[in-house]
């Protein structure tokens, strides 16, 4: 006899079908995403229910899952780890996804065969130590020498954009990335690298340029060009005409005093603008507006005023230029301001910006990016700043392995040697993890449209043979050396993708129970 401990409205799975929930869910993500890997991988168009002019074309794993609202708890943690793998390394993210969906599809043939899920767990993390240390091993580091570390970026840039739609042009694009990361001097703050994205053109039109550029233009009357600019970036009111208390009323008996209310607004403001000549500058930044009368007194005091510069361009401006934002001019001395060599208005397409070039943090720069329709140009973004960020993180860790495969066979072969040394149960996990490891060939092949299973064949046949450096060439369908061909992928990455992918399978194998509660509300809080 059952005993009903639950109250209404909680349903619960048990054991084989909790289970099962978990492990369908997850592999129905990983086959959602599997189709986008790889340099022939296709994309997906995502539209919004509620507003249908609202559409995405992507084939980035995490932007597909974030975009998706799931039902199933372990679709969700599937979505987390993509999440995660976006934030720490910025590209990989379905690797990553596909990779946990297949460990999970061979536990589930493990358990069919009444492998307990803890001795599969043990097995996984047997296999995982192994995989890790033959990818340390197969990793070369060309940290110290700058020339051959340039040309690993290069290929680094070349082989994440390849899968992405600025493939055409990847080899302008990865000069392009290469060179905006290499001004950073090994940091991995990306802000110092702006994108510009103007419809227009074609993608093969985008272009870098040193210093940075701001969507404004100079006060009416002022000069187009300022050499030598001495910038305070500032956050404050600059109009006359309103009394800042809410609400507030004034009552007047004649129109002379109402003059005498305006004469003391311009007095307060011109107070103010006296306060700011004070700093020895030339150009005023202003997060709000400037009305005319300050702008006014701006350019007869020679001094340019840009207004409404918006909070992201502020806050970018003053990292970049060395200033600091300011809501108070009583204290010059305490106040920092930014400096360049020249600020000029320069015209994108049809629009006017400003360039600030020469700027305190040389290391600033900003990328535009032209092209047909704005899904084009934001799908080109979203490749740029993968790229952007895997290389940025290579700076640090400077080590490369492989790619198409060739890591993942490496992996698969040492994981299947660990399993013959090992006695028991765990051995049949150890082999399952080494199949889910051959499966990213082979998804790769079967992208691209060749038959995979030949193809993967061939390539695990030359590197069990010793020939450690064979990937799938995916433009020609054959196995061929990936280090001449440049195929080559950061370290970094593939450690996070088989870490993040083990420990997403090992948290889903332990359920075994699922409990559905509505939440609580006030008339069930006992």
């Amino acid at each position: 006899m059952s005993v009903q401990i639950f109250k209404d409205q909680v349903e619960e799975d048990r054991g084989e079908n909790a289970r099962m929930s978990a492990f369908v869910g997850a592999i129905a993500v990983g086959d959602l995403v599997k189709s986008t890997l790889g340099p022939k991988g296709m994309d997906k168009l995502l539209q919004s229910a509620s507003n249908p002019d609202h559409a995405i074309v992507t084939n980035d794993g995490a932007t597909i899952l974030k975009s998706i609202p799931f039902e199933n708890p372990a679709a969700k943690v599937l979505v987390n780890i993509s999440k995660v793998q976006d934030d720490e390394v910025g590209d990989g993210t379905t690797s990553v996804t596909v990779l946990c969906a297949e460990l999970l599809r061979e536990s589930e043939k493990l358990i069919d065969q009444n492998i307990h899920p803890q001795t599969i767990i043990e097995g996984f993390r047997i296999a995982r130590k192994h995989a890790m240390a033959t990818l340390d091993k197969s990793a070369i580091n060309n940290g110290s020498n700058p020339a051959k570390f340039r040309e690993d970026l290069l290929n680094i840039a070349k082989t994440t954009l390849s899968s992405k739609i600025l493939s055409q042009d990847k080899d302008m694009f990865a000069n392009l990335a290469v060179d905006a990361i290499l001004r950073l001097k090994g940091s991995t703050n990306l802000n110092h690298i702006q994108v510009i994205k103007k419809v227009g053109g074609k993608l093969a039109d985008s272009y870098l340029d040193e210093g940075f550029i701001l969507e404004k233009r100079f006060g009416v009357g002022q000069p187009k060009k300022v050499q030598n600019a001495r910038i305070l970036i500032a956050n404050t009111s600059m109009d006359t005409d309103k009394v800042k208390i809410f609400g507030a009323k004034f009552k007047v008996d004649s129109t002379s005093k109402l003059a005498d209310l305006e004469k003391a607004e311009k007095l307060k403001m011109k107070n103010k603008i006296d306060k700011i000549k004070k700093f020895n500058i030339n150009v005023f930044i202003n997060r709000q507006l400037i009305y005319d009368y300050p702008e006014q007194l701006f350019t007869d005091a020679n001094i340019n005023s840009i207004e409404h510069a918006d909070f992201d361009g502020v806050e970018r401006l003053a990292l970049v230029t060395g200033a600091e934002v300011v809501s108070t001019f009583d204290h010059p001395e305490k106040v920092k301001t930014g400096y360049c060599e020249c600020i000029e208005e320069i015209f994108i397409g049809e629009d006017p910006f400003l360039k600030f070039s020469g700027v305190a943090a040389g290391e600033a720069c900003t990328i535009v990016l032209r092209g047909a329709t704005e899904h084009v140009l934001d799908e080109a973004e979203r490749s740029l700043h993968d790229a952007l960020s895997v290389l940025s993180q290579t700076t640090k860790d400077t080590k490369t392995v492989l790619g198409g495969g060739c890591a993942e066979m490496i992996m698969a072969k040492a994981v299947d040697q660990a399993a013959t040394n090992e006695a028991g149960k765990k051995a049949l996990a150890i082999e399952a993890y080494s199949r889910a490891l051959r499966q990213l060939p082979t998804i790769l092949a079967d992208n691209a449209g060749y038959d995979s299973s030949e193809l993967v064949i061939k390539l695990r046949s030359a590197i069990y043979n010793g020939l450690t450096t064979s990937g799938l060439d995916l433009n020609n369908g054959v196995v061929a050396d990936m280090r001449e061909l440049g195929v080559v992928e950061s370290y970094k990455l593939k450690k996070a993708v088989v870490n993040s992918a083990t420990e997403a399978a090992e948290v889903l194998l332990r359920v075994d129970n699922i409990i559905r509660a509505k939440p609580r509300t006030a008339d069930r809080n006992r």
